[in-house]
């Protein structure tokens, strides 16, 4: 699914997840991951990938494999890797956190890999997760 890089989009990316996950009758109890990572991941395009002004188009491929789930978002936003940025410290206490990454952080630890690659003009970010059937 394609579709501008807008938060009001949020809601129909989330519609193409869920009636994929029902299509495939994947159990339920495990699409709160995927949901949590589709709106992280969507919406620092969204903030953080679109420069002022413009709403680059973002792409949302979901795959079923041998090996679980794989969702990809990509974005023809400026080159970024979301996995360079450092995890967060969690040990500290919330007023001495930085803002930012946090999300990322949440995304890693939901999902069995994450990876980032850039084709082209496009950031390419997939996410796999195993899913008991």
């Amino acid at each position: 699914m394609a579709v501008p890089s807008d938060a009001a989009q949020l809601p129909a990316l989330t519609q193409f997840l869920q009636e994929f996950w029902s299509a495939a009758g994947l159990p339920r109890a495990q699409a709160l991951a995927f949901q949590l990572a589709l709106e992280e991941v969507f919406m620092n395009v969204v903030m953080h990938g679109s420069p002022a002004g413009t709403a680059p188009r973002v792409e949302v491929s979901l795959m079923l494999t041998d090996a679980g789930l794989n969702m990809t978002v990509e974005d023809e936003g400026p080159e970024f890797n979301p996995l360079s940025v450092p995890p967060p410290d969690v040990t500290a206490s919330l007023g001495e956190r930085p803002v930012g990454g946090h999300g990322v952080f949440l995304v890693r630890q939901m999902m069995d890999a994450v990876s980032y690659q850039r084709v082209g003009v496009r950031n390419q970010l997939t996410m796999t997760k195993h899913i008991s059937r």
